[in-house]
């Protein structure tokens, strides 16, 4: 039988994926053919997804994947620029040189992805680069926090499309935050890292703009 974490899991990877899209309505019954499991598993990861506001329940019409809207992206880029900033500012302080020189991998596996124009794995080496910068900041709190917003992260960018066009710029703000926490410059990595959080925010956002004139 299948345990709740095992479903839960998968239902994060469908969500990040975009296979279960924002709003899409669920049912015990679906996830449980979907995942070849039971019922029980299946009410109890979402109980906790539902812990977690990436699950929706409402009486009598069942569960949804949480929905969003522009106001909810900006409050998340709110509270993510914040963190990241407040991380890579102690990254800089802590980060060993090893440390560095494993983000350094991460980000050439990336430039590696987006040469090959696999923009999938590329999204989930930009992931694991960030993981890498907040988890050496030893605030595992904060670290937490962030990594609940990559599902919700991957499945916007997977519902708007993750443009090839931003990757250049990407690559640049991770190669000048790596020489920022390579040289220990706290000051430079703080302010590189809320330009980059803004950038990112400002292409999510237009994209989900012209996607709901584009719906209208």
């Amino acid at each position: 039988m299948q345990r709740s974490h095992t479903v839960r899991s998968r239902i994060l990877g469908d969500i990040a994926t975009g296979r279960l899209p924002f709003g899409t309505r669920i049912t015990i019954d679906e996830l449980a053919s979907r995942y070849g499991g039971s019922h029980m598993p299946v009410r109890e990861a979402l109980r906790q997804l539902a812990g977690e506001n990436l699950i929706e329940f409402a009486p009598g019409r069942g569960a949804r994947v949480r929905r969003v809207d522009i106001a909810f992206v900006e409050n998340l880029f709110a509270t993510r620029s914040a963190l990241e900033v407040m991380l890579v500012r102690r990254a800089a302080q802590y980060a060993s040189a090893s440390v560095v020189a494993e983000i350094e991998m991460i980000e050439t596996r990336l430039e590696a992805e987006a040469a090959a124009s696999d923009y999938a794995a590329a999204l989930a080496s930009n992931r694991a680069l960030h993981e890498a910068i907040n988890h050496a900041a030893r605030n595992p709190e904060a670290a937490t926090i962030l990594d609940q917003h990559w599902i919700l992260l991957q499945g916007l960018w997977h519902s708007v499309g993750f443009g090839p066009e931003r990757l250049p710029g990407v690559i640049s703000d991770h190669r000048h935050l790596i020489r920022a926490l390579a040289a220990r410059d706290v000051e430079a990595a703080g302010v590189l890292m809320g330009a980059h959080v803004l950038k990112a925010r400002n292409d999510l956002l237009s994209r989900m703009a012209d996607r709901n004139a584009g719906a209208s």
